[in-house]
């Protein structure tokens, strides 16, 4: 029943055949941009992989910058400067988006570092042995020796 329903739902997950160019080469490109491109509606997602209808517009903008003989970079920046900076699904490295881009490897790298020196510090600790004082070990004594007494009593029996 699975399989039925997937292969049932499969049509619409394709592209529509009015969106494809008839140049390979060029669908393939404009397919390519597609990924890079973000659905200003979902914002998630690629506007390849949306049923948005401002997803379809752009892709047959692409497909239309394509096929007038726009490069990749041009398209891109076409659109860049249509609606800003947002429709791409990697932003650029830039001044404006360095904290997006440096944030999480700072973050991880902070929380690397706060385990190690945890972990280090709990090493230490327990080579150091922090021991037991004289009442504490006179009581371990005292305990080990009744248990031996107990298991010598019952090896008897």
């Amino acid at each position: 029943m699975t399989a039925v329903l997937l292969l049932a739902s499969a049509p619409a997950f394709a592209v529509n055949p009015g969106e494809q160019l008839p140049d390979p080469a060029q669908e393939a490109r404009a397919r390519a941009l597609g990924t890079e491109l973000r659905c200003m509606v979902c914002q998630n997602q690629s506007i390849d992989d949306s049923d948005a209808p401002l997803a379809k517009d752009l892709r047959l903008l692409v497909r239309e910058r394509v096929k007038a003989g726009d490069s990749d970079t041009q398209v891109i920046e076409f659109l860049t400067e249509r609606y800003g900076e947002f429709v791409l699904l990697r932003p650029r490295f830039r001044g404006e988006t360095l904290l997006l881009w440096l944030f999480a490897p700072a973050v991880l790298g902070v929380g690397v570092f706060g385990y190690l020196f945890w972990a280090f510090r709990s090493r230490k600790r327990a080579a150091a042995g922090e021991g037991l004082s004289e009442a504490e070990r006179e009581r371990l004594d005292a305990l080990l020796s009744a248990n031996d007494e107990q298991t010598a009593a019952r090896a008897k029996s």
